[in-house]
């Protein structure tokens, strides 16, 4: 989604944006080849002690291109990077895709 972002905003000629994007790349982040900071960092840990949890959030991740905020297809399950219609209707678009439920049954 960021190379979206830059490449509209190079489209757009937005060119003062970019700068500032670029001035908020780390040095470490540099040398890994990254040019722009598009997103701020953040991270929200939550222990998944339950089923019922992590289905919530499986549920939660599937339902996002969806959001108002996104809107990104009609249909949660058509969602290109989404594992959603491997959960709903046991496509399985990826050889290495396993249902929660089966990891586990592992423990």
């Amino acid at each position: 989604m960021a190379y979206d972002i830059i490449k509209g905003l190079e489209n757009y000629k937005e060119f003062l944006l970019l700068e500032d994007l670029q001035s908020r790349v780390s040095k470490r982040e540099q040398t890994k080849g990254q040019k722009h900071k598009v997103f701020e960092e953040s991270f929200d840990a939550k222990e998944c002690q339950s089923l019922k949890f992590i289905l919530e959030k499986i549920k939660y991740i599937h339902h996002n291109p969806v959001s108002k905020r996104w809107q990104l297809v009609n249909d949660f399950t058509e969602y290109e990077y989404s594992s959603a219609s491997f959960y709903e209707k046991g496509m399985k678009k990826y050889a290495k895709l396993v249902h929660v439920n089966d990891v586990l049954q592992q423990f």
